[in-house]
């Protein structure tokens, strides 16, 4: 279009919308709006030749752009229709979203790196000592002080140590006793030393705890809060034998009320045979007061309505998977979780320290469809069976149970970029 053609065009809107405003007719002002916007076309085409950009700056300023290489956003999902069962009975089938993490993490200078991953699987409940959200697994940043050195803070994972509880989420179609009832992400400071490439040590300062004495324990007849509830934790990663036989080895103590302490130990082993890869983890809880809360929810509000003390908690882990080949693994896990009441003092009527034994048994079949994508379709059953002492039987009602559910599903974490 030629200059002349559009100052013609221009002059003509111009008239008509001088002619609106003479007749002051106000059902035509849409009209008019109309009528102009040929003319505001124009004038940010002319804009645009004339190298202005004000109105098409990207979301990320040029300068930042750079960043984005070092960036990550992952969604890890684990998606399935599940069939349930309980003591034998089928009871429903239903699709679910298992798992949904978002997370992001990067770099953003030479020596920071941070990770934030957010579950929307859980309701999102601001909690009443960290103040972030339960759903909120990880917001932290790491400082690389020097090649072997880092320091973490922010709400971290807890380095409790073992197999199970170092995998990604997604991975675990069922947790043990003593990881499901914990509290595994608290806020705190962490140290990393990687003494070479065998050998990694960590040590975190926690909360140990994200809610209150009170939220947690009830109204307690013997103890009062800690002015200092803390988690301390140790952590050593080794790798032996060229690589074969490999560690996760933690110990933790936890501050729970005055004089009052939760210690944690856990003992992770990896042995790798070829396609076979076997590792077993050994659990261990001993509770001055009942933190795991197995054993105090045995027991009816009716005799105790409060955290029991002295309570000791068990675990044994064996994961077995073989790669039989690059599209198909087959993995079996079993589990025992063992739960006891030492006190000797609180029941009169109190025969045995065993209160439950709960059994786990996990078969999967995973299938990779694609070479450069990680993402499985599985089909397993998980078969949990709940075997109580006759002392709970008695005494507090318990009875056995049976659950199990076959999923067919799949699970990702995808990268989005």
């Amino acid at each position: 279009m030629s200059k002349r053609k559009i100052q013609l065009q221009t002059n003509n809107i111009m008239k008509q919308f001088l002619l609106i405003l003479r007749n002051k007719t106000a059902f035509l002002l849409p009209i008019a709006c109309s009528l102009l916007l040929p003319f505001t076309m124009i004038a940010q085409v002319k804009e645009r030749q004339a190298g202005d950009t004000t109105y098409y700056k990207t979301l990320i300023p040029e300068e930042k752009q750079g960043l984005l290489k070092n960036m990550s956003m992952i969604a890890n999902m684990r998606f399935a229709m599940r069939n349930e069962f309980e003591d034998g009975d089928y009871k429903h089938t239903r699709f679910t979203t298992e798992q949904f993490r978002l997370e992001i993490k990067g770099k953003v200078h030479d020596k920071v790196y941070f990770r934030f991953r957010d579950r929307y699987t859980r309701a999102q409940e601001p909690q009443s000592v960290d103040g972030i959200s339960r759903s909120t697994d990880l917001a932290f940043i790491r400082v690389d002080l020097s090649k072997k050195w880092s320091i973490s803070a922010g709400k971290m994972c807890a380095d409790w140590g073992a197999y199970e509880f170092d995998y990604n989420p997604i991975d675990i179609y069922e947790y043990s006793d003593i990881i499901e009832y914990a509290d595994n992400f608290l806020s705190g400071v962490g140290f990393s030393y990687v003494a070479n490439s065998k050998n990694q040590f960590t040590f975190q300062i926690l909360d140990s705890r994200t809610k209150t004495f009170d939220e947690l324990y009830g109204e307690q007849p013997k103890h009062t809060e800690s002015k200092a509830p803390l988690a301390l934790v140790g952590n050593w990663r080794g790798s032996l034998f060229e690589g074969k036989f490999n560690t996760i080895w933690s110990y933790a103590v936890h501050t729970e009320a005055k004089n009052t302490f939760m210690q944690y130990i856990a003992l992770g082993n990896q042995l790798k045979m070829g396609k076979l890869t076997a590792e077993y983890d050994f659990k261990l809880s001993d509770e001055d007061l009942d933190r795991t809360t197995i054993v105090s929810e045995t027991v009816p509000d009716n005799l105790y309505a409060f955290a029991l003390e002295n309570t000791l908690y068990i675990g044994h882990w064996l994961h077995l998977y073989y790669r039989a080949s690059p599209k198909i693994n087959l993995a079996f896990v079993v589990m025992m979780d063992i739960a006891k009441w030492k006190d000797t003092d609180l029941d009169p009527q109190k025969t045995s320290d065993d209160i439950r034994t709960a059994w786990g048994f996990v078969p999967t079949i995973e299938y990779y469809p694609f070479k450069d994508l990680n993402l499985r379709v599985y089909a397993n059953w998980v078969g949990r069976s709940y075997d109580y002492s006759d002392y709970a039987k008695t005494r507090f009602g318990a009875v056995d149970h049976d659950t199990g559910r076959f999923s067919i599903g799949f699970v990702t974490p995808l990268g989005i970029f």
